[in-house]
């Protein structure tokens, strides 16, 4: 019998990206900046392959925070990327109609101010809302009393803690502009751009690693690793390795969605909103040019036509063209590294865009791939920890959007009564009653959703605790609401004392008009 050859040691010598998009450039720009810029000897070759024929819905992209730190890490141009893709600012999500009808929160970006005696500042805060007398807990967020006033300065003076730094921004961009913006920068590092429509994969006899990639006009492109960044499709994670999914439908029962961009209206207004709809939720998304707009919903529960008519029924501004529809089922890939090929993006799994997280996992998942980065052999162990990691951040994810359909009290529809009496998975059932029993959160991943997070989520749709830490206790009670009133104090004035967001916009970051999209 014939000895299986194994793949041979060595660094990798050519890494194939297949598909464009936000994912694919996202993927790109890295791994130019870590291996471009060598002698040829120790080059690796990177090499994205994306077809004309693949179109994406590019209606505007919310992001979270931790967008800067992987802008910064290429070292972008802060005012030049905000302005080459037509980007507002983020301070959070305010959320409509979720817990029920005529309810409105905000999860804001950033801490309830400074931690008291090891405890969060918002847990002694529940200690005094409790004993009366208490303004909202948002008004100690400080990017939330910025987003209601309107207005936007980037933090300031981060040595010393204070007010005018207690916030943390993210951004609104146009994702075609952003991934036309990386591929620029990947290119002139040395990325490969090969256009074309790949019609068949080559696989190695014995252990299946992918070999090359056939496009219909015959090129033959062969690579060592290959990046899955086909999009929902799974061309090579789903059709070749066949990794199979986690559907996770019961849980989350949205599986349409119909995005459209409008005119943009004034105020520029500095978060996402999210509206609860009968069988679903529409987003706006607010960036210089336009506002992205879109339609999540379940098709069990509305047809497309109606839920298209709700869309555009409810856009604040002229509509830019006709809804665009889109399927998926919420879930991800059994296996996202399996063999020699990684899924990025949407290859990779899909959580409904109500948090934002879609870049973040993308983010993700192409900094643990450089930090478990391969040689040819492309050791199981590495893939098995990669496996790991991202199975705990979808789900950690996945938890923290249930519970926005979970906590409801709607009842005035089917599908808001089927998410308010589904089942769920137990890991959230913990959190809802560690919080409800004790006033606790418990952060089951450290790479997701922290513990603001989380507050803003059980208090803004009526979760209370029955009980509180007993330590929380020992502070003296005035001394306590004396410094609450001075911190609320602190914050309405120096948001009090900031621009307006547009203002801030129009002066410094300013972008050039463009023709409305196609």
């Amino acid at each position: 019998m014939e000895k299986q050859r194994m793949p041979e040691a060595g660094p990798l010598r050519r890494v194939v990206i297949v598909g464009g998009g936000t994912a694919g450039w996202m993927t790109a720009a890295p791994l130019a900046q870590l291996l471009g810029g060598r002698d040829h000897a120790a080059c690796c070759e990177i090499v994205l392959v994306e077809s004309p024929e693949i179109g994406t819905v590019g209606v505007g992209e919310a992001t979270l925070p931790t967008i800067r730190y992987y802008n910064n890490s290429l070292q972008l141009d802060h005012a030049e990327f905000i302005r080459e893709t037509q980007a507002s600012f983020k301070l959070g999500i305010e959320f409509k109609d979720w817990g029920h009808l005529g309810n409105r929160f905000f999860h804001g970006f950033g801490e309830f101010g400074p931690a008291i005696q090891n405890r969060s500042s918002i847990m002694h805060w529940l200690r005094l809302h409790g004993l009366g007398g208490m303004a909202s807990h948002e008004q100690w967020s400080t990017a939330t009393v910025m987003a209601m006033r309107n207005r936007f300065v980037p933090p300031e003076g981060g040595e010393v803690a204070s007010a005018a730094n207690a916030y943390a921004y993210a951004f609104h961009f146009d994702a075609g502009l952003y991934a036309a913006y990386l591929r620029n920068y990947a290119v002139a590092r040395g990325v490969q751009r090969e256009e074309g429509t790949i019609v068949d994969v080559s696989v190695r006899p014995g252990d299946g690693f992918v070999t090359a990639v056939t496009l219909a006009d015959g090129r033959r492109i062969e690579g060592d690793l290959f990046i899955d960044c086909s999009g929902f499709r799974g061309l090579l994670i789903e059709g070749v390795c066949q990794a199979g999914y986690h559907d996770w439908t019961h849980w989350l029962p949205c599986d349409s969605a119909q995005a459209v961009p409008c005119a943009r209206v004034e105020p520029l207004t500095p978060y996402t909103t999210s509206t609860a709809r009968s069988a679903g939720w529409q987003w706006r998304i607010p960036l210089q040019h336009r506002t992205g707009n879109g339609h999540v919903y379940c098709s069990g529960y509305i047809s497309d036509d109606q839920a298209g008519r709700v869309l555009m029924h409810s856009l604040d501004g002229a509509p830019q063209g006709e809804p665009r529809q889109l399927r998926f089922k919420t879930g991800m890939r059994k296996k996202i590294w399996d063999r020699n090929v990684v899924a990025i993006g949407l290859a990779s799994g899909f959580l409904e865009p109500l948090e934002s997280t879609s870049i973040q996992l993308i983010m993700d998942g192409v900094g643990r791939l450089i930090e478990l980065w391969p040689d040819r052999r492309c050791d199981t162990h590495l893939a098995d920890e990669y496996n790991r990691r991202m199975a705990q951040q979808y789900a950690s994810i996945r938890d923290f959007i249930v519970l926005h359909y979970k906590l409801t009290r709607r009842d005035d529809s089917e599908f808001w009564r089927y998410c308010r009496d589904m089942p769920i998975p137990d890991t959230l059932a913990h959190q809802i009653e560690l919080f409800r029993r004790s006033g606790r959160v418990a952060i089951l991943d450290p790479d997701s959703f922290a513990e603001p997070s989380w507050m803003s989520l059980f208090l803004g749709l009526g979760l209370w605790p029955e009980r509180l830490d007993p330590l929380l206790a020992q502070i003296d009670e005035q001394a306590l609401r004396q410094h609450f009133e001075r911190l609320r104090q602190a914050i309405s004035q120096t948001v009090d004392a900031m621009p307006d967001h547009g203002a801030f916009i129009h002066h410094h970051v300013r972008a050039q008009p463009v023709k409305a999209a196609a």
